[in-house]
């Protein structure tokens, strides 16, 4: 079945011509790059490493000259010298990996978290932050904060659309007025201006879920103006209202309208009403791909996802006006009972309530990690009356078991699908959060790379990097290429892994044995260093 999906890499296939190989990127092969035989004399020099270039293409073995923070050589640097020689005899040496979808700003705005550990042990140097639709409306702001105390890793800015509309308009379930578009408008005009790289959307969230497609599609056209992208949590990743395979449709109506490229991000078949969805997801966007949309897919790769208990399972309706109105609805007999029934049908969305696991209650720490059922039944009470008990206490966060792992496999596997992770920003020993917080791209790596063989490292490798960098606009980030950026990663094919569980999630990945972010060691002979080397990236009109 897979092998209706298998799609070969546009940067793998190459034209001969005249004797000189070229590549869709208009640069020469690492056959022509490595004949460079250069003496210079570099801050930092790799080498004798296994270069997998992100490009897509097979590896090949090359030395890597760094001065400042970029990448100034590459080949058989020979006779040259430098302040730091790092021998990578028998390691991947690669461009550092590219997280399109995580939620860590927050956290990497305090002094405790800007380490960005739990990151740069995934290889992880750059981030997009504000996914889902939520995050500031103020890019300059939270860029200032962001840099307050330094960062671990490069973070580019989202502008997310559930913040705008909440502060034009609140949590109100209508349409909005000609001038309350105006106002989205000029704010999401505001944040491209101000560096943002496009608008992320919660079109399954409040108050997402109160807009119209055509809402997003006005927005998106000044987003496209500035070649930005849209990346939204679809409307449906299961069957809640219009389905998934219409929510993904919904995207690529928006990217044919608007002008704008177009990602389903975190893309997945949620509950079993909807397993088997994968096949008619990728037919559909392959054929809105072939028609020249530029829709594309994230993906992190695990079968269980992670939400809180109020937008898992309490109905949209109930959440109408914000906090004080769904209060005021629970203390309304009628209404606690249609919520209740509601949170009836999204358990049987999600499988039912021994697929749940508590993830963090700060009201009742004593949950988290375990089964929500079995707490239930521990306290004499059906799912639903425990929900709204503890609803009504505080917002738990849930991980949520209910993905098919054929569909996991079937939406990873083509060239459009860039690897995200989803993660939070947590602190260490925290709670029992997802474990892609800490595991996400080591775990593609060696999951679907060297045990399944599902993908080639050279096609991970580039789901990783360039191809993010490309959809983004991340014009110097994402390859192994003289002038660009150097972030890079050196990492031990034997020994890369995730380390995070379920149960135990509080747990670095390991195999990174060097880590590179601008020009500076992150990550040296496995530990980490103190310094942080990490910027705040912009579009190339706002520097």
């Amino acid at each position: 079945m897979l092998a209706h999906f298998l799609i070969v890499p546009f940067a793998a296939v190459f034209f001969l011509m005249g004797g000189t190989l070229l590549n869709p990127f208009g640069m020469e092969t690492p056959e022509a790059v490595r004949s460079t035989d250069t003496a210079a004399d570099f801050d930092i020099l790799i080498r004798n490493g296994r270069l997998v270039d992100g490009t897509g293409n097979p590896w090949y073995l090359s030395d890597i000259g760094i001065t400042g923070n970029r990448i100034a050589a590459m080949g058989r640097l020979t006779d040259a010298t430098a302040h730091r020689v790092i021998d990578a005899t028998g390691l991947i040496v690669a461009p550092g990996f590219i997280d399109p979808h995580t939620h860590a700003a927050h956290g990497l705005a305090t002094e405790e978290l800007s380490h960005a550990r739990p990151m740069l042990s995934q290889g992880i140097t750059t981030i997009l932050a504000n996914p889902d639709g939520g995050g500031p409306v103020d890019m300059e702001a939270q860029r200032a904060g962001l840099l307050e105390h330094g960062l671990g890793v490069n973070v580019g800015q989202l502008i997310p659309h559930g913040s705008i509309r909440r502060e034009v308009m609140g949590s109100e379930n209508r349409h909005a007025t000609a001038e309350e578009l105006a106002m989205m408008k000029a704010l999401v005009r505001q944040g491209m201006e101000h560096g943002a790289f496009g608008l992320s959307t919660g079109i399954f969230y409040v108050p997402g879920s109160f807009a119209p497609t055509g809402e997003y599609i006005e927005l998106n056209r000044i987003v496209a103006e500035y070649g930005g992208v849209h990346q939204s949590h679809i409307r449906d990743e299961s069957n809640y209202n219009i389905g998934v395979v219409a929510a993904v449709d919904e995207i690529i109506e928006i990217t044919r309208e608007s002008g704008v490229t177009g990602i389903i991000t975190h893309i997945k078949a949620l509950g079993p009403a909807v397993w088997g969805a994968s096949g008619e997801i990728n037919r559909n966007i392959a054929r809105a791909r072939s028609e020249g949309l530029p829709v594309f897919t994230d993906q992190y790769p695990y079968s269980a996802s992670a939400t809180s208990m109020m937008a898992a399972l309490v109905p949209d309706w109930a959440r109408e006006g914000g906090d004080d109105a769904f209060r005021e609805r629970l203390a309304d007999e009628a209404d606690r009972e249609r919520i209740l029934h509601g949170i009836t049908e999204n358990l049987e969305r999600r499988g039912g309530a021994d697929r749940l696991q508590y993830r963090r209650f700060e009201p009742d720490p004593s949950v988290e990690g375990r089964i929500l059922a079995d707490v239930a039944a521990e306290r004499h009470l059906t799912p639903e009356k425990l929900i709204l008990s503890q609803i009504e206490l505080g917002n738990a966060g849930l991980v949520s078991f209910n993905m098919h792992d054929d569909d996991l496999r079937a939406f990873m596997v083509p060239a459009w699908n860039m690897t995200s992770s989803d993660g939070g920003y947590v602190r260490f020993g925290s709670g029992v959060p997802h474990p892609r917080n800490y595991g996400s791209f080591p775990r593609k790596i060696r999951k679907y790379v060297f045990e399944e063989e599902l993908i080639s490292l050279e096609d991970a490798v580039r789901s990783m990097t360039s191809l993010t960098a490309g959809v983004f606009g991340l014009s110097d980030r994402g390859l192994l290429r003289p002038g660009m950026m150097a972030d890079i990663v050196v990492f031990d094919p034997q020994a890369i892994t995730d380390r995070a569980t379920y149960h135990e999630p509080h747990q670095y990945s390991e195999g990174m044995v060097w880590v590179i972010v601008n020009g500076r060691i992150a990550i040296e002979n496995g530990d980490f260093t103190d310094d942080l080397h990490g910027e705040a990236v912009t579009k190339p009109w706002f520097r």
